[in-house]
Protein backbone atom coordinates (compact mmCIF):
# COMPACT_ATOMS: atom_id res chain seq x y z
CA UNK A 1 0.00 0.00 0.00
CA UNK A 2 2.62 2.37 0.52
CA UNK A 3 3.61 1.74 -2.59
CA UNK A 4 0.52 2.62 -4.13
CA UNK A 5 0.17 5.48 -2.09
CA UNK A 6 3.77 6.43 -3.49
CA UNK A 7 3.27 5.46 -6.93
CA UNK A 8 -0.06 7.87 -6.80
CA UNK A 9 2.04 10.74 -5.24
CA UNK A 10 4.04 10.59 -7.98
CA UNK A 11 1.70 10.00 -10.56
CA UNK A 12 0.37 13.42 -9.24
CA UNK A 13 3.89 15.03 -8.99
CA UNK A 14 4.36 14.11 -12.89
CA UNK A 15 1.03 15.34 -14.02
CA UNK A 16 1.39 18.60 -11.52
CA UNK A 17 4.77 19.19 -13.39
CA UNK A 18 2.94 18.56 -16.55
CA UNK A 19 0.42 21.32 -16.18
CA UNK A 20 3.22 23.89 -15.38
CA UNK A 21 5.05 22.38 -18.15
CA UNK A 22 1.89 22.98 -20.71
CA UNK A 23 0.90 26.25 -18.50
CA UNK A 24 4.69 27.77 -19.12
CA UNK A 25 4.45 26.68 -22.62
CA UNK A 26 1.30 28.17 -22.87
CA UNK A 27 2.16 31.38 -21.18
CA UNK A 28 5.47 31.48 -23.31
CA UNK A 29 3.18 30.75 -26.50
CA UNK A 30 1.25 33.87 -25.61
CA UNK A 31 4.28 35.95 -25.01
CA UNK A 32 5.58 35.37 -27.99
CA UNK A 33 2.76 36.01 -29.94
CA UNK A 34 2.56 39.67 -27.89
CA UNK A 35 6.36 40.26 -28.42
CA UNK A 36 5.61 39.21 -32.34
CA UNK A 37 2.59 41.45 -32.64
CA UNK A 38 4.19 44.63 -30.35
CA UNK A 39 7.27 44.31 -32.79
CA UNK A 40 4.99 44.30 -35.64
CA UNK A 41 3.82 47.60 -34.52
CA UNK A 42 7.31 48.87 -33.66
CA UNK A 43 7.91 48.12 -37.44
CA UNK A 44 4.61 49.96 -38.87
CA UNK A 45 5.05 52.81 -36.45
CA UNK A 46 9.18 53.20 -37.46
CA UNK A 47 7.60 53.16 -41.12
CA UNK A 48 5.21 55.72 -40.63
CA UNK A 49 7.64 57.54 -39.14
CA UNK A 50 10.73 57.53 -41.81
CA UNK A 51 7.83 58.53 -44.05
CA UNK A 52 6.57 61.23 -42.70
CA UNK A 53 10.20 62.68 -42.17
CA UNK A 54 10.79 62.24 -45.74
CA UNK A 55 7.70 64.17 -46.71
CA UNK A 56 8.26 66.84 -44.41
CA UNK A 57 12.01 66.56 -46.00
CA UNK A 58 10.62 67.06 -49.21
CA UNK A 59 8.19 69.95 -47.96
CA UNK A 60 11.35 72.52 -46.97
CA UNK A 61 13.43 71.84 -49.96
CA UNK A 62 10.27 72.95 -51.93
CA UNK A 63 9.41 75.42 -49.70
CA UNK A 64 12.90 76.73 -49.94
CA UNK A 65 12.78 76.76 -54.25
CA UNK A 66 9.48 78.50 -54.38
CA UNK A 67 10.51 81.16 -52.37
CA UNK A 68 14.01 81.91 -54.46
CA UNK A 69 11.50 81.50 -57.52
CA UNK A 70 9.37 84.23 -56.20
CA UNK A 71 12.05 86.04 -55.08
CA UNK A 72 13.86 85.84 -58.83
CA UNK A 73 10.50 86.16 -60.90
CA UNK A 74 9.95 89.97 -58.24
CA UNK A 75 12.99 90.90 -59.34
CA UNK A 76 13.30 90.33 -63.02
CA UNK A 77 9.46 91.97 -63.05
CA UNK A 78 11.19 95.15 -61.44
CA UNK A 79 14.06 95.06 -64.11
CA UNK A 80 11.67 94.60 -66.56
CA UNK A 81 9.72 97.79 -65.64
CA UNK A 82 12.55 99.95 -65.21
CA UNK A 83 13.57 99.03 -69.04
CA UNK A 84 11.98 101.28 -70.37
CA UNK A 85 13.63 104.58 -68.41
CA UNK A 86 16.71 103.46 -70.20
CA UNK A 87 15.08 103.52 -73.31
CA UNK A 88 13.88 106.81 -72.63
CA UNK A 89 17.39 108.26 -71.60
CA UNK A 90 19.05 106.87 -74.85
CA UNK A 91 16.07 108.43 -77.17
CA UNK A 92 16.66 111.76 -74.97
CA UNK A 93 20.28 111.55 -75.86
CA UNK A 94 19.54 111.13 -79.57
CA UNK A 95 17.06 113.97 -79.58
CA UNK A 96 19.43 116.76 -78.57
CA UNK A 97 21.52 117.98 -81.38
CA UNK A 98 24.32 120.20 -78.90
CA UNK A 99 26.45 117.13 -77.74
CA UNK A 100 28.32 120.12 -75.35
CA UNK A 101 25.46 121.10 -74.19
CA UNK A 102 24.58 120.61 -70.16
CA UNK A 103 21.37 119.02 -70.52
CA UNK A 104 22.95 116.01 -72.99
CA UNK A 105 26.18 116.07 -70.45
CA UNK A 106 23.69 115.44 -67.36
CA UNK A 107 21.61 112.52 -69.23
CA UNK A 108 24.41 111.20 -70.34
CA UNK A 109 25.66 110.94 -67.01
CA UNK A 110 22.33 109.40 -65.68
CA UNK A 111 21.97 107.08 -68.39
CA UNK A 112 25.45 105.88 -67.52
CA UNK A 113 24.67 105.76 -64.05
CA UNK A 114 21.73 103.21 -65.07
CA UNK A 115 23.31 100.94 -66.92
CA UNK A 116 25.89 100.41 -64.31
CA UNK A 117 23.63 99.84 -61.61
CA UNK A 118 22.04 97.20 -64.20
CA UNK A 119 25.48 95.51 -64.97
CA UNK A 120 25.72 95.47 -61.30
CA UNK A 121 22.39 93.33 -60.62
CA UNK A 122 23.48 91.27 -63.79
CA UNK A 123 21.80 92.21 -66.65
CA UNK A 124 23.51 92.18 -69.89
CA UNK A 125 23.00 93.88 -72.95
CA UNK A 126 21.68 91.07 -76.07
CA UNK A 127 23.80 91.37 -79.01
CA UNK A 128 22.07 91.71 -82.01
CA UNK A 129 23.28 94.01 -84.93
CA UNK A 130 25.84 92.20 -87.18
CA UNK A 131 25.11 88.27 -84.93
CA UNK A 132 23.10 85.20 -86.37
CA UNK A 133 19.33 85.39 -85.33
CA UNK A 134 18.94 83.38 -82.28
CA UNK A 135 14.78 82.79 -81.63
CA UNK A 136 15.50 82.41 -77.95
CA UNK A 137 16.96 85.83 -77.49
CA UNK A 138 15.57 87.75 -80.57
CA UNK A 139 12.46 88.87 -82.15
CA UNK A 140 12.29 89.29 -85.77
CA UNK A 141 9.55 91.87 -86.55
CA UNK A 142 10.95 92.33 -89.86
CA UNK A 143 13.08 90.43 -92.96
CA UNK A 144 14.76 91.94 -95.65
CA UNK A 145 16.72 91.02 -98.63
CA UNK A 146 20.60 92.09 -98.31
CA UNK A 147 23.28 90.83 -100.46
CA UNK A 148 25.82 92.09 -98.25
CA UNK A 149 24.97 90.44 -95.48
CA UNK A 150 24.51 86.60 -94.86
CA UNK A 151 21.61 84.36 -94.22
CA UNK A 152 19.96 85.11 -90.82
CA UNK A 153 22.20 87.82 -89.83
CA UNK A 154 20.88 90.90 -88.32
CA UNK A 155 20.55 93.88 -90.00
CA UNK A 156 18.98 96.50 -87.67
CA UNK A 157 17.94 96.63 -84.11
CA UNK A 158 14.83 98.25 -83.07
CA UNK A 159 14.94 97.32 -79.25
CA UNK A 160 17.45 96.27 -77.64
CA UNK A 161 17.27 93.49 -75.52
CA UNK A 162 18.63 92.27 -71.92
CA UNK A 163 19.45 89.39 -70.31
CA UNK A 164 19.69 88.93 -66.37
CA UNK A 165 21.35 85.44 -65.54
CA UNK A 166 20.32 82.99 -68.09
CA UNK A 167 16.88 84.46 -68.08
CA UNK A 168 15.67 86.52 -70.85
CA UNK A 169 14.29 90.17 -69.58
CA UNK A 170 13.41 91.23 -72.88
CA UNK A 171 13.85 90.45 -76.20
CA UNK A 172 15.83 91.90 -79.22
CA UNK A 173 13.23 93.11 -81.23
CA UNK A 174 15.18 93.13 -84.62
CA UNK A 175 15.20 93.42 -88.94
CA UNK A 176 16.71 89.73 -89.93
CA UNK A 177 18.40 89.68 -93.58
CA UNK A 178 17.32 87.16 -96.59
Amino acid sequence: MANKKSEETEVIKNEEVKEEKSEKKAKKSKDAQLIEKKDEEIKELNDKYLRLLAEYDNFKKRTVKEKEAIYTDAFMLSLTNLLPVIDNLERGLDAIEDKESGIYKGMEMILKQTQEIFEKMGVTVIEAVGKEFDPNIHNAVMHIEDETLGENIIAEEFQKGYMYKEKVLRYSMVKVAN
